[in-house]
């Protein structure tokens, strides 16, 4: 069970074409059909502002991927929040010119849920990132290579 940030996503559909790659597809989409991967809400309004048309289109048509935060999610970002150094995560550029930020809400949805948090970002001693908060919180983290090794998916 996953909670993908939007680092991933758009890795998988600006690198792995689906004419190219059907079999990693095909997997890809059971996950999602089961439920066994997710993201959240503020996930897709960076997809809705980012770069990558494919997967802009592909997240138009499937709402029911990109979960709303319910109450306990909500008080995990509080939580999140609370530890002084992570509140460097808003960016206050993000916070000035209205920004997204997705990340204390992939991290909140994981640990409410029990899932694994799959990022392109990698852990950085004193850093404010996502597997910076994971470690934090004690939250399962991989990138999407571990993730696809963990899958046991091999092309």
């Amino acid at each position: 069970m996953y909670v993908f940030d939007t680092s991933p996503l758009s890795t998988l559909f600006k690198n792995y074409y689906r004419a190219r790659f059907p079999s990693l597809w095909n997997r890809f989409d059971g996950l999602v059909g089961d439920g066994h991967i997710v993201s959240t809400r503020e996930v897709l309004r960076e997809v809705d502002d980012g770069p990558v048309e494919s997967l802009r289109v592909w997240a138009a048509d499937r709402s029911e991927f990109f979960h709303i935060p319910n109450a306990s999610e909500g008080a995990f970002v509080a939580e999140i929040y609370r530890v002084a150094h992570f509140q460097q995560n808003i960016e206050q550029r993000k916070l000035l010119k209205g920004g997204r930020n997705a990340d204390p809400f992939i991290v909140a949805k994981a640990a409410s849920e029990g899932r694994c948090v799959v990022t392109m970002e990698l852990y950085k001693d004193n850093a404010a990132k996502i597997p910076n908060i994971c470690r934090h919180f004690r939250v399962d983290c991989l990138t999407l290579e571990e993730f696809m090794e963990r899958e046991g998916w091999q092309f």
